[in-house]
């Protein structure tokens, strides 16, 4: 019997928008072609969990324009569990606004929306929580009373005071990092990544190109991605971390869980936004096995 992994954090629109070039300030830009796609770290991995087979549940604010967005049904065809929703009449959804020229550069602008109100908000006690990026007020508030938290602040790091950031540290039984997130914990803390595994069982760090890496206190496992023709990049975080929490919850060793999550990740490199070719657990498992060898036996 799967577990009810609850995912806290942004339910967002993504608009990508290709232009000619990065207008400067008083400059404007030809858009070259645009769309748009359900987003939001939170609701990505929710999906990606629900979409391989786990139960998720989604907690975050959304706003006025849920429904009418079409994303409401996205959610409940995807059978992601929204009784935790804060449905708030005075906001609209959350919505990224990513800007890319033909040289890849980027520049993105978030509009908080109905995430803004997180911090008034009172959560309710969740079995096994993941803390995705979104309020760092919430966060530490839910964290206190979850039986299990994974946590990954994400680029909304450097919203969090150094109390808050140790207030869930304290609570954390897995986190998840980049290498400059990683180095930016140790920097805010005061505590070397020694002292950081240490005091929190698991933690993963993710190098890009160069796969991630899964420490304990004693164990380290390197973990490849898996090389596929990568379309866009965005999403591919969100993806691992959801194969990689069912796989934890359904009791995979921890290479594994890793492996999972890389598997995950490469499905949702495939083509344009974060939610478009998430596999369900059969495709993930065809695709490990060519990669990794048999998929060892859960629970």
């Amino acid at each position: 019997m799967d577990k009810v992994i609850s995912i806290v954090g942004h339910t967002a629109l993504d608009y990508i928008v290709d232009v000619e070039k990065i207008a400067g300030k008083n400059e404007s830009s030809p858009v070259i072609d645009y769309e748009e796609y359900p987003g939001g770290g939170a609701a990505n991995i929710a999906v990606g969990i629900a979409r391989l087979g786990g139960k998720s549940q989604l907690i975050s604010p959304v706003g006025t324009d849920f429904a009418s967005s079409g994303y409401e049904k996205l959610l409940t065809d995807a059978c992601v569990d929204l009784s935790r929703l804060y449905r708030l009449e005075d906001r609209k959804i959350s919505k990224a606004f990513i800007f890319t020229d033909k040289e890849d550069n980027q520049t993105t602008y978030f509009y908080w929306g109905a995430s803004s109100k997180f911090k008034e908000l009172d959560p309710e006690p969740a079995d096994f929580v993941h803390l995705a990026t979104a309020d760092s007020v919430y966060n530490a508030k839910i964290a206190q009373i979850a039986g299990f938290v994974s946590f990954d602040p994400g680029q909304d790091l450097v919203t969090y005071s150094k109390e808050k950031l140790e207030l869930i540290l304290a609570r954390t039984d897995i986190l998840f990092a980049n290498r400059h997130e990683i180095r930016r914990v140790s920097e805010m803390t005061g505590k070397s990544f020694s002292e950081l595994k240490a005091m929190i069982d698991i933690i993963v760090v993710t190098y890009d190109a160069e796969g991630s890496r899964i420490y304990t206190d004693k164990e380290e496992f390197a973990i490849p991605v898996v090389s596929v023709k990568a379309v866009d990049p965005t999403g591919a975080g969100d993806a691992y971390r959801a194969g990689f929490l069912l796989a934890f919850t359904r009791r995979y060793s921890l290479p594994t869980c890793g492996k999972i999550g890389s598997t995950v990740a490469s499905f949702a490199v495939q083509t344009q936004g974060c939610q478009t070719s998430l596999p369900t657990w059969e495709e993930m498992k065809a695709r490990y096995e060519a990669n990794f060898g048999k998929l060892e036996q859960g629970y």
